[in-house]
């Protein structure tokens, strides 16, 4: 069913000013959803400020270049976020995912909270949801709201939409992408988007030192499960002797899907503060969602997440297993 926008635009009549954010490490879809809604209720002559619990990659700057997405604490202060009339919260609704934002939006004087998101798990964020898991991307739905509420999209918010939407789509090959998706992507170049300028800045600009961790970790590409499970680890040692940076493990794990018979996969990435992030990517038939739930993660059926305290080993422990019973059932 389409989303009912009505209460969302009764929200943006009635109040001024909003702060919008994402979840931890954002994505093109987050950091696109965020700029294309800011976009939306500034042609509407609304205060807009981003607040994001991490910064933005540098890999997504060409999106931001007036760097309106800020990371809390980056020239940005709690009470800033605090006080609001509306706080809007896109691409996630998971507590854990906010993180810092989230500890500030508890004791926020903000009179009303909203979720725009497309993923199916889901905590008690205290907010109003405008939610469709069948949407591609987020993206999808900020599109549409723009159109229900009235709003005026710039060349600059048609890219960050449209890059949203094909990232998330892997430029349009995975199954999610629908006839409704197309059609919104063919409006966006409508209103200037550059897919290509855009596939450009995404996926050929890539440094020496990504290249050399794709390679270094891909070595050590691991094949499980008479061949149905694939899986990569990545160490802060693999960054330090590579000089790449997290950010660089970006679209890493599909690599495994690429492998023929592998039909799910997932990559354990060591962080610097004592926890493992751990990406799930399956096909279709395959749902990894749950395996990412078991850990306090979530996400789609066929891409998801979690994070795991502990070391590399340790997080591999808990994974292999589960993915291993998932591919076996």
């Amino acid at each position: 069913m389409p989303i009912d926008w009505k209460p969302l635009i009764e929200i943006v009549r009635e109040y001024d000013h909003f702060v919008i954010s994402s979840h931890v490490r954002p994505d093109a879809d987050a950091i696109g959803s965020e700029l294309g809604l800011a976009c939306v209720l500034e042609s509407l002559g609304k205060s807009v400020q981003i607040a994001n619990p991490s910064a933005s990659p540098d890999s997504l700057a060409f999106l931001d270049p007036d760097k309106c997405a800020r990371k809390l604490g980056d020239g940005l202060t709690p009470d800033d976020v605090r006080n609001t009339d509306v706080h809007l919260i896109v691409d996630t609704s998971a507590w854990v995912q906010l993180q810092e934002v989230g500890n500030v939006f508890r004791s926020s004087k903000a009179k009303r909270r909203a979720v725009i998101d497309h993923h199916a798990s889901s905590d008690n964020l205290g907010a109003l949801e405008f939610k469709d898991i069948t949407a591609a991307a987020t993206g999808e739905l900020i599109f549409e709201f723009a159109e229900a509420v009235g709003g005026r999209l710039t060349e600059q918010a048609a890219n960050a939409l449209f890059c949203a939407i094909a990232t998330d789509t892997g430029w349009f090959r995975f199954p999610s992408t629908t006839a409704r998706t197309l059609a919104i992507a063919a409006r966006l170049i409508d209103l200037g988007a550059r897919p290509h300028v855009l596939y450009q800045a995404l996926y050929e600009q890539h440094s020496s030192a990504r290249m050399r961790l794709f390679g270094r970790v891909l070595c050590n590409l691991t094949v499980d499960s008479e061949g149905r499970l694939a899986y990569l680890l990545v160490s802060q040692k693999d960054f330090v002797e590579t000089g790449a940076v997290p950010s660089d493990t970006e679209e890493l794990v599909n690599e495994c899907l690429k492998v023929a018979g592998v039909k799910a996969a997932f990559i354990a990435i060591e962080q610097q503060n004592q926890t493992v992030k751990v990406s799930f990517r399956s096909r279709l038939e395959i749902n990894v969602a749950s395996v990412a739930e078991q850990f306090g993660g979530g996400g789609h059926k066929q891409a998801a997440g979690a994070v795991l305290s502990g070391s590399l080993g340790d997080a591999l422990a808990k994974i292999l297993p589960a993915m291993q019973q998932l591919v076996a059932s």
